[in-house]
């Protein structure tokens, strides 16, 4: 069965006989399926009046665990951003009433940002809207083939990771 990346492929084997026509094909493939996921995460996200950046924010709070607050430093690190950007992104959530920023109850004098009971049950219907995403591709294929893209691509990431 061919795909529309068969075709690319096709034109370059002509275009540039030299290139190496399997590196290709992969990075192609992979770019395709990272904005197919890329858009159809911001339209279920678009469902629920989010934006990625707004979702990412509730993201990283609940992952922390109950009761899902961190520090702006924190937040900001983990996100890598600014602290201004992140000042910013704070203020619109707490508009949105998903984030409130409250006094650290060990160090007054710091704050630190909590989900609300909005923000969690925003981010877990973004979460489930986005997991069903993800499982209606990758179900396209059976669980051995999944278990053995998971050690392939798991490669390619830890390749990424080599100083």
């Amino acid at each position: 069965m061919k795909d529309f990346i068969d075709d690319h492929i096709d034109l370059w084997a002509r275009e540039l006989p030299e290139m190496d026509l399997r590196v290709e094909a992969v990075a192609t493939r992979l770019q395709v399926l990272t904005k197919y996921l890329d858009r159809r995460r911001d339209a279920v996200l678009a469902g629920h009046g989010l934006q990625w950046w707004e979702f990412k924010t509730l993201h990283m709070l609940r992952r922390g665990g109950s009761p899902y607050r961190a520090t702006p430093g924190e937040l900001a690190s983990q996100l890598n951003l600014s602290p201004a950007t992140l000042t910013n992104r704070l203020d619109a959530l707490v508009r949105q009433g998903y984030v409130v920023r409250e006094n650290d109850r060990d160090d007054r004098r710091k704050v630190v940002a909590m989900l609300t009971e909005a923000g969690l049950k925003i981010w877990q219907q973004g979460i489930g809207d986005i997991s069903r995403v993800e499982q209606e591709l990758v179900g396209e294929l059976s669980r051995a083939e999944q278990e053995q893209l998971i050690v392939l691509l798991r490669r390619l990431v830890l390749a990424t990771e080599k100083p």
